[in-house]
């Protein structure tokens, strides 16, 4: 199969989920190409199959301005270079009557341009946001079967940002979609998607890179806490460094990591000064894959207190649950969202509700004070992911969600 993969930003170190899938299918024999939005050119570590894979080979930008006068500047080279490949789709893509506010924005002209002239049997966009712009290449006549994959925040914070109606045209003409998770089904179930065209389709990992082994405190060590999670509200950073402080303040050894980069940075180390534990915490920033791999080799708890931010962004699936399970380490985490499906509650792992750094304290404190019971707990994490998780497992079916489309 020609599969295209529409995303907002490649490649990712955050999103290696995507890129999981991607090379998972070049794997089987496919042919994948990939269409983004925006190059990175914040993050200067790359992931290694990115180069392993050749993917800036497969790579096209359709990179939007911002500026309405270079915008309108990027649209007429556009149309002047590219206008005897398909001069007719190209019209298609600017007619404000057929297209609306997304022709006037010029965003399905740069995506389309990429694209003029190859043919795709799928083609998949991750996020809604994605979704809602190429199902324009649809109503354009641009064959292909469509399916958009919901990941979290596309059900909650951007609806309740954007225009009402948003994905009308979405869910009116998408073909399937998927959600990671039961909780981000029903949510877009809920903003008017058909149940009958979406499945739930887990994020998943490959396995065989996270090497089990059960977790034990060696006498005098201090207990080390890992977080991995970008530094944005949800993720609930603040409440874990509170947690911290409690722990500390009842004369518990811990140290604490939280690898990851983001709009909170500031606030959360200043935060960390102000209670007193900025040596016992330890902030690390866009980590490359083995570095991940390393943070969770050598700690003994996975914390991820997530919650509802004020714009109403939610956590989907939370990949770094499933990464650290699949490590060996026992998780405290929180009631929120999908997170109760990506655990075992008292088996793998304890959930607390949001915002309660006091019992998310405890349980640690629980956890500290008999690591006699991390093995098991470990053991049960692992065969959980290798059970629900498997990358090359959900590969399969993803392909085969595929083949029912162009069934169809």
């Amino acid at each position: 199969m020609r599969i295209a993969f529409i995303v907002s930003t490649f490649p990712k170190l955050s999103e290696t989920f995507i890129l999981s899938q991607i090379t998972g299918l070049l794997d089987m024999g496919h042919d994948v190409r990939v269409f983004s939005e925006y190059r990175n050119t914040r993050e200067k570590k790359v992931h290694p199959d990115v180069i392993k894979y050749g993917l800036m080979d497969r790579i096209s930008y359709f990179v939007t301005p911002e500026n309405r006068l270079k915008r309108a500047a990027s649209a007429s080279r556009l149309l002047a270079a590219n206008f005897h490949k398909g001069p007719l789709d190209l019209l298609k893509s600017v007619n404000f009557f057929s297209l609306g506010k997304k022709a006037l924005s010029l965003k399905v002209l740069h995506l389309l341009t990429p694209m003029i002239g190859s043919r795709f049997d799928i083609i998949h966009s991750h996020f809604g946001i994605n979704g809602a712009l190429a199902i324009y290449l649809k109503l354009m006549g641009v064959p292909g079967r469509y399916i958009t994959t919901f990941h979290g925040y596309d059900v909650n914070s951007l609806p309740h940002q954007a225009a009402p109606g948003y994905y009308k045209d979405l869910f009116s003409h998408g073909d399937r979609f998927t959600s990671n998770t039961e909780y981000t089904r029903r949510r877009a179930v809920s903003l008017g998607c058909d149940e009958k065209k979406i499945t739930i389709l887990p994020v998943g990992l490959d396995i065989g890179k996270f090497k089990y082994s059960p977790r034990v405190l060696k006498a005098g060590a201090p207990v080390r806490l890992l977080t991995i999670g970008r530094l944005v509200e949800k993720k609930g950073h603040e409440y874990a460094l509170k947690a911290v402080k409690a722990l500390k303040d009842k004369g518990f050894n811990v140290r604490y990591t939280i690898a990851g980069d983001g709009p909170e940075k500031n606030r959360l180390e200043a935060l960390s000064n102000s209670l007193g534990v900025s040596e016992q915490v330890e902030f690390l920033y866009d980590i490359h894959e083995h570095e991940a791999l390393d943070l969770y080799s050598r700690s003994h708890i996975f914390v991820l207190p997530s919650v509802t931010s004020v714009d109403q962004d939610r956590e989907g699936q939370a990949l770094v649950l499933q990464e650290a399970q699949a490590s060996g380490m026992p998780v405290v985490s929180t009631l929120h969202n999908g997170i109760p499906e990506g655990v075992l509650d008292g088996v793998s792992a304890f959930l607390v509700p949001e915002r309660d750094h006091v019992m998310l304290a405890e349980k640690i404190e629980y956890l500290i004070k008999r690591p006699s019971t991390w093995s098991d707990m470990g053991l049960a994490g692992r065969r959980f992911v290798e059970q629900k998780y498997d990358i090359r497992k959900l590969n399969n079916e993803l392909v085969g969600i595929y083949e029912e489309m162009l069934r169809a």
